[in-house]
């Protein structure tokens, strides 16, 4: 075996890392981050491997130590991409021209080229800004031209492409599927054709739409994020899904570095009216009422022109290559309620101006996007919805012409025809009726009141649970039936990425559980004789589902252990100063606590990761051989120690309500206060066995008995109690939960004992 690895981007968190090992079966490359990285190398630490093979890891890991987990400098930091010539499609169609006229004004040392067919709903007049300077050249022609795109990315030395040109418009995809598929599909083939011929393309960002993944649920409260499963419901979205999957499989095969992107509806200035707004407020100009299809319910996300054109100035630099970035806005409206916008901004009055049409068969209710991906590279929406549609109304007034006679396009229900040439015109097939206005034809019959349709009621979330055979996931799913919760068990091993992948674009949850993990049977000591197994589950596996969770915008809920502290001069026992989430593990008596400590640091790099630390758990079911009580009760001997304990039955629910409220961060997660093994099985003397007994030893004496030392300490839960100020001492909550339902009544018997029944 050869082992070789590059380092080609550092920084004090992440660097990309290309490692190449080459044996009997092929050679690979796989791109890692440090994190996942390091994750590799400790299992390797621990593999059954060869003393060649050991020696060549470990130099791999002392480079990886040397050159990146000890360099703290300036170099460290994250480089932007600059790109030199730039090739935007589509770029006379309303979004791509705001882009492209915001690079050509921000960036005079770029140069950008453009090349648009001008067809219906593009206008080179939306380049006007642009026109005048240096770095600017216009190319007209069809990207399905192989010979014209090899030429230009040749001639011009386009080092980056921006591709934005498609057929966009939803209706008109129905009347002309073939015509979506050559434009979509076909002609985004021939680019990706082109960069792997040219060979000296450094970012392909692919513009694709918030449609591929289908209709989003009513109540979700959660958007669709980057890794959702793709379900487009109408021939628009199927060819732009299809696209999609052809620059993945570019970048797959041939490495070609692809970026994409997918956007919410984009409303201002240069919009064909063929859009919702510029519809509406042309028709608002003209007097005409407003159509609304079905009861108006439809529920949209709009985001202003010039955000969006920000956006994919923020993705051009920052974003990284094999990544797909939601660009959305969390703030949606319904269709009615922009009409009624729509009125106020011209004085109309919504009960006349407002009709109501039938509806369209293919109209999905809702699109919703999780847009935090995009937030942590440094975009945020700035124009507020009032701001923008003031912008809008006010560009169209000033010009009303500038696409033409566009009455076609303004009718309800306008229907596409080809027309030589390549140029497309809209026409409405039915029988027309004149309107007050010269301008407008609309049929009368198209105009009806539609009543509201009744929806089946879903539930808001929907939870992703691993380790469905263990104790707490158990008991997590039987909470989620319990409180009508939506929820499946990921079927996919935690140390296999591919698998987890798997689970969570199939399930598209809108939080992960995780309580997989390995703690050993029947106790810790296990661990220490099986560490690869221990370090693949906690370590590896942990990781690898933080960091998938992290790339798909999901909120992760870890569970972990407090079992990483021990009493010490800071916190001695008795003291009532417990150790805090901030507060670094001293505890190291045990191979299971150092991997949940390890995990727990590395975990502090992922800010969608909440932290639940548990100790020594108890529930109501005295039968469960998990249950602390159970345990200490079937010992020989125990220790006395006061210990911080989670109640399940308190606390579990408590995990699923800081899931709603999107609680992040490290919590120490057990009630409030400590109690001793003699404590807990006084209680368990007096409420379920008065005739137990038990016999106490000291730690030294423990030592003897046991592989693996024991963690006993204090865990400060103030902030847990502060975001939940009902919850109970550790006391209290042992008797409400655990010994009070367990109660056995007492008689006397005949020969003078207490027995329970």
């Amino acid at each position: 075996m050869v082992a070789r690895c590059e380092f080609l981007t550092l920084t004090q968190s992440t660097c990309n890392v290309y490692v190449y090992l080459s044996s009997g079966i092929g050679f690979y490359s796989v791109k890692l981050s440090a994190v996942s990285f390091f994750i590799i190398l400790v299992e390797i630490c621990f593999s059954p491997l060869s003393c060649v093979h050991i020696h060549i890891y470990r130099r791999m890991l002392s480079y990886i130590v040397d050159h990146v987990c000890l360099q703290t400098d300036s170099s460290c930091h994250m480089t932007m991409y600059t790109p030199k010539n730039i090739l935007i499609t589509g770029a006379a169609g309303f979004i791509a021209s705001h882009v492209a006229n915001r690079l050509v004004r921000s960036y005079p040392d770029y140069k950008i080229v453009v090349l648009d067919k001008l067809d219906y709903c593009s206008n080179f007049k939306n380049l006007n800004p642009s026109k005048s300077s240096p770095n600017f050249k216009f190319v007209k022609g069809d990207i399905g031209s192989a010979d014209l795109v090899n030429h230009i990315l040749i001639t011009e030395s386009i080092d980056t492409i921006m591709h934005f040109a498609a057929q966009t418009h939803v209706d008109n995809s129905f009347g002309n599927s073939f015509e979506f598929t050559k434009n979509n599909i076909g002609g985004t083939h021939v680019l990706l054709e082109a960069c792997k011929v040219t060979r000296q393309i450094r970012r392909f960002i692919h513009v694709s739409t918030d449609e591929v993944y289908g209709e989003t649920e009513k109540d979700a409260v959660v958007g669709n994020h980057e890794a959702s499963q793709l379900l487009p419901t109408n021939p628009y979205s199927a060819t732009k899904a299809g696209a999609e999957m052809l620059v993945m499989a570019y970048g797959r095969s041939y490495g070609l570095p692809v970026i994409t992107t997918r956007g919410n509806n984009v409303y201002g200035p240069n919009q064909f009216p063929e859009k919702l707004i510029p519809k509406f407020i042309l028709l608002a100009m003209r007097g005409n009422p407003l159509p609304i299809h079905g009861d108006g319910s439809n529920v949209r996300s709009y985001l202003y022109c010039e955000d969006v054109a920000e956006a994919f100035e923020v993705i051009l630099h920052k974003g990284e290559v094999g990544h797909v970035y939601n660009i959305g806005t969390k703030k949606e409206r319904r269709v009615i309620d922009v009409a009624k916008d729509m009125c106020t901004l011209f004085n109309m009055d919504p009960e006349s101006s407002i009709k109501f049409v039938e509806n369209r068969p293919f109209n999905d209710q809702r699109y919703f996007l999780d847009e935090e991906k995009l937030k942590s590279l440094g975009w945020a929406e700035r124009t507020t919805w009032e701001e923008g549609l003031k912008k809008t109304m006010e560009w169209y007034i000033s010009n009303p012409d500038w696409w033409g006679d566009v009455s076609g396009a303004l009718l309800p229900h306008p229907r596409m025809l080809m027309m030589p040439g390549g140029v497309e015109r809209v026409v409405d097939v039915s029988e027309n009726i004149q309107s007050d206005s010269p301008h407008a034809a609309v049929n009368a019959s198209q105009f009806r009141k539609v009543g509201p349709v009744a929806k089946t009621s879903k539930p808001s979330f929907k939870f992703l649970i691993y380790g469905k055979t263990g104790w707490i996931g158990g008991l997590l799913g039987k909470l989620c039936e319990k409180q009508g919760i939506g929820y499946e068990y990921g079927k996919g091993r935690l140390e296999n990425r591919s698998q987890i992948v798997e689970d969570v674009q199939k399930i598209k949850p809108t939080h992960v559980f995780n309580a997989a993990g390995i703690t050993g049977r029947p106790n810790v000591d296990w661990c220490e004789s099986h560490k690869t197994e221990t370090i693949r589950t906690n370590v590896s596996g942990t990781l690898t589902l933080a960091d998938v969770c992290k790339e798909s915008g999901i909120l992760m809920i870890n569970f972990a252990t407090g079992c990483i502290f021990e009493y010490d001069e800071k916190h001695p026992e008795g003291s009532g100063i417990g150790f805090k989430e901030e507060d670094t593990p001293n505890f190291t008596g045990s191979f299971y606590s150092k991997t949940k400590a390890m995990v727990e640091e590395l975990l502090r790099e992922y800010d969608n990761v909440c932290t639940l630390r548990v100790r020594m758990p108890i529930s109501s079911d005295l039968n469960n051989p998990r249950n602390f009580i159970t345990k200490i009760a079937r010992y020989d001997k125990v220790v006395n120690i006061p210990n911080s304990m989670t109640i399940l039955d308190e606390l579990l629910p408590l995990s699923i309500e800081m899931a709603k409220r999107n609680l992040r961060g490290i919590w120490n997660f057990t009630n409030p206060g400590v109690v001793s093994h003699n404590e807990v099985l006084e209680m368990y003397k007096e409420y379920i066995n008065p005739g137990f007994k038990w016999t106490n030893f000291t730690l030294e004496e423990q030592a003897l008995v046991i592989v693996a030392a024991r963690s006993n300490n204090e865990l400060d839960v103030t902030k847990l109690k502060k975001e939940f100020p009902e919850l109970l001492s550790i006391k209290e909550s042992l008797i409400k939960y655990v010994f009070g339902p367990n109660k056995k009544e007492i008689k006397m018997c005949n020969n003078g004992y207490t027995m329970p029944t």
